[in-house]
């Protein structure tokens, strides 16, 4: 590797070394890469962009590489593998239906892929929490259909995926989600009797805990990337597509549709959308999945589904977020200017889900949901309605 290097932090410098070895060994001749530039990554990752210096055989100019950090747990399944299999699923993907990079190379043994570079793209949090409402419209629209193409893509394709993460010695795993909204079913009535002093009805338990159908083997199943908050969204000329697979899986599309609803929940990132732009998120998502499931055009089927999708991830966020505010009113992040008060969120999404259930024939959820919206607003003074800022491109539209 070139000695101008010597300055770089070493993380992002082993992670190219380790890429050069692996595309040597591929090429049968020295491949180098050059002028590093880290994008970032996460505590267990590092991710950076190269340039590909010398070149045997055809690389494209630059690549992207990631490389785990650590050891896995041996008690957990190893988000490399999840990765790895994403990655593999979506590039033997036509073109057109591509979702995500293409891999390119990955080693086992290094923890490393060498993934295509889709380039200096801004992502869909960067628009959201910019000043062009035009623009974050656009990307959103741009990011609803995505998401249906990529459900299109792959559905019918859960075998094939669990085939690639037994060749990397992973069983095939659930939602991993599933746990944890069992759990909130479970825990979540002693979790607001304790916390807001309200009481969950029988009615309303039992509608909760009937939402994990969803979690099982539906007609409507498809791969989802489950973290999909607005940072892992890339905003390219071909639309939006999706990067960080680590918690990849397949599960029942509306859990995935009702962001729309709920906009990125939990995610630090989660503000409200402008009213109106919801439906048409839906549309665009529906008009993508529409001849892979002609059923989801029943307007009743859809709507029951994504009621039952939202009740589920308001229980499950709540079961998440809750107990931070038990002593003291926090941020889902860290960061003021993109994060809202956990109990702001929590109420908005209360909140809406009181409207909804209350026009999907579901009053005992609507009774309880208007019940804890009024206990967070008593408890923490969020607004009367609950309601939750839209993001920032809007507020000044």
């Amino acid at each position: 590797m070139s000695r101008d290097l010597a300055d770089f932090p070493r993380p992002v410098l082993t992670a190219l070394a380790a890429a050069e070895r692996l595309l040597t060994r591929r090429a049968g001749a020295t491949v180098v890469l050059a002028d590093p530039e880290d994008l970032g990554g996460s505590e267990r990752s590092v991710v950076a962009r190269a340039r590909v210096a010398r070149n045997p055989f055809s690389l494209p100019r630059t690549l992207v590489v990631k490389h785990y950090l650590g050891d896995p747990d041996p008690r957990r399944p190893d988000p490399f593998h999840f990765e790895v299999a994403s990655c593999q699923l979506f590039t033997a993907l036509p073109v057109d239906a591509r979702p995500s990079p293409v891999l390119i190379a990955h080693d086992p043994q290094a923890r490393l892929l060498v993934l295509e570079d889709l380039g200096r793209s801004s992502t869909l949090a960067d628009t959201l929490f910019g000043t062009d409402a035009v623009a974050a419209q656009r990307c959103l629209l741009s990011w609803a259909r995505a998401l249906g193409r990529m459900q299109a893509a792959t559905a019918g394709r859960e075998n094939d995926f669990g085939a690639l993460l037994r060749r990397l010695g992973e069983r095939v795993r659930r939602d991993p989600v599933a746990d944890d909204a069992r759990a909130a079913f479970a825990g979540v009535p002693d979790l607001l009797a304790g916390t807001l002093d309200v009481t969950v009805p029988a009615k309303a338990e039992q509608e909760a805990r009937e939402t994990a159908r969803l979690l099982g083997g539906t007609r409507f199943r498809a791969f989802s990337p489950s973290d999909t908050c607005p940072d892992n969204n890339l905003v390219t000329s071909r639309g939006v597509r999706f990067v960080d697979f680590e918690w990849g899986c397949f599960r029942d599309v509306a859990l995935d549709a009702a962001y729309f609803r709920v906009p990125f929940p939990a995610c630090e990132s989660s503000f409200a959308l402008p009213a109106g732009l919801a439906d048409s998120m839906l549309e665009a998502w529906r008009n993508e999945i529409a001849a892979v499931w002609p059923d989801l055009d029943d307007a009743t089927l859809l709507n029951r589904r994504l009621l039952d999708a939202q009740l589920l991830w308001v229980w499950l966020c709540t079961w998440w977020l809750l107990p931070r505010i038990a002593e003291k009113d926090t941020l889902i992040g860290s960061d003021p200017g993109r994060s809202p008060r956990i109990s702001v969120a929590l109420a908005d999404y209360w909140r809406g889900l009181a409207e909804v259930a209350a026009e999907g024939g579901r009053p005992a959820t609507a009774e309880l949901a208007a019940a804890v919206a009024g206990a967070l607003h008593r408890r923490f003074g969020t607004a009367e309605d609950g309601s939750l800022p839209v993001y920032p491109a809007f507020r000044s539209a």
